[in-house]
């Protein structure tokens, strides 16, 4: 998400403690909060498909292969 939408965020957050804010501006902080929480969820889920865990045993277990549907591209 690039900054300015964040700092948009910020600015309307701030606005309605301070004022309130119109129809309008609460859509857009709605849209905008919901875009951001998606980026956010976008982000962690690539994370966590990166994490691989190594058993006991020895072995690793990719968690982005056994849980996040990731699918092995080399062959």
């Amino acid at each position: 998400m690039e900054q300015n939408k964040i700092d948009r965020i910020n600015t309307l957050y701030h606005k309605s403690q301070a004022t309130g804010l119109t129809e309008e501006e609460k859509q857009e902080q709605a849209q905008l909060r919901k875009e951001y929480i998606e980026t956010i969820r976008t982000n962690m889920r690539a994370n966590l498909n990166n994490i691989s865990i190594q058993e006991k045993d020895g072995s690793v277990t990719d968690l982005g292969k056994k849980y996040g549907g990731v699918h092995d591209t080399q062959s």
